[in-house]
């Protein structure tokens, strides 16, 4: 098997401290941008602060470019995506976001659609339906994602639990809290919208950074053996994750270019959708090394249970 990092010997125990710091200014700036999201002080998409939609069909085949740059001059933050399956061809969903109040609303959607009409006379625009997404849905699609994070979270718990054991499960917890809380503060700094495509792309790293971190702690199980005589925990852990890291480095890496390749030529519907699992993959990468084992030596240290 190919590896593109040989035999390590670098003490990642050591330097826990250092990534400990860095990883709380982290998760502070990732509860500030939740706390901003929760408030709608955040730049939040049209699923969760509310917009309206328009489902319709041109008589000619559209360009979704040309659809984008006719309508972005009048609602910046339009959205668009096209219809591949849709009964009629030539189909798209437009969304703009945040009708103050229904009035507001109706003369929202009268005007996207005679900017529509203006920019292509001669390709008659049909409107096939159309939706007014009010404040109150967004905030239970907020809700309703606030949930599913948290229960992902909670799903991980039993599942390491199970495996390994309650500690080696609060610790995998806090690392993949502590991804999707940095991934979701640098999204924020950023200026990234908030979206449902966000949310996705957070639980799908959630699931990413446990898997590198379950493939550290089968390693840590195994070396427990080996170190025991010695009764050197830490060292058990820090050979661990430099027997796993060349696996970890060709598994991101190989990673990266897929995601990668999503980023630079997937188009703009799904351009903040890769960047933030580009940043998740990094961010995932990181904390199984310096986050998830470091918790279970910091807790070895003070409260012994299996390794004696």
């Amino acid at each position: 098997m190919f590896r593109l990092i040989g035999e390590t010997h670098i003490d990642f125990i050591g330097a826990r401290k250092m990534a400990f710091v860095l990883s709380l200014g982290l998760v502070a700036l990732g509860i500030f941008a939740f706390v901003m999201i929760v408030t709608g002080k955040a730049n939040l998409g049209i699923d969760f602060a509310g917009g309206n939609m328009i489902i319709g069909s041109f008589e000619q085949p559209v360009l979704i470019e040309d659809l984008r740059v006719a309508t972005a001059s009048e609602f910046p933050d339009v959205q668009i995506t096209e219809l591949k399956n849709f009964e009629k061809p030539n189909a798209f969903i437009v969304k703009v976001k945040r009708p103050e109040t229904e009035a507001e609303g109706r003369e929202t959607s009268l005007k996207l659609k005679s900017t529509i009409a203006e920019s292509f006379e001669g390709n008659h625009f049909t409107v096939d339906s159309e939706h007014i997404i009010g404040p109150a849905v967004g905030q239970t699609l907020r809700s309703d994602a606030q949930k599913a994070v948290l229960l992902s979270l909670c799903c991980i718990v039993l599942y390491i639990w199970a495996r390994f054991d309650f500690r080696s499960g609060i610790a995998a917890t806090i690392a993949t809290l502590h991804d999707v809380l940095t991934v979701l503060g640098i999204t924020y700094i950023m200026g990234l919208e908030f979206d449902l495509l966000i949310v996705t792309a957070l639980l799908t790293l959630a699931g990413y950074s446990l898997t590198d971190t379950v493939v550290v702690f089968d390693r840590i199980r195994e070396n427990l053996k080996r170190f025991r005589t010695r009764g050197e925990f830490a060292s058990a852990v820090n050979a661990s994750i430099n027997e796993v890291l060349s696996r970890t480095v060709n598994t991101s890496l190989t990673t990266l270019l897929v995601v990668g390749t999503l980023f630079f030529f997937g188009g703009e519907v799904v351009h903040d959708f890769s960047l933030a699992l580009i940043l998740g993959i990094l961010v995932g990468t990181y904390s199984s090394v310096f986050v998830a084992s470091p918790i279970v030596v910091e807790w070895e240290a003070r409260r012994p249970s299996r390794f004696k």
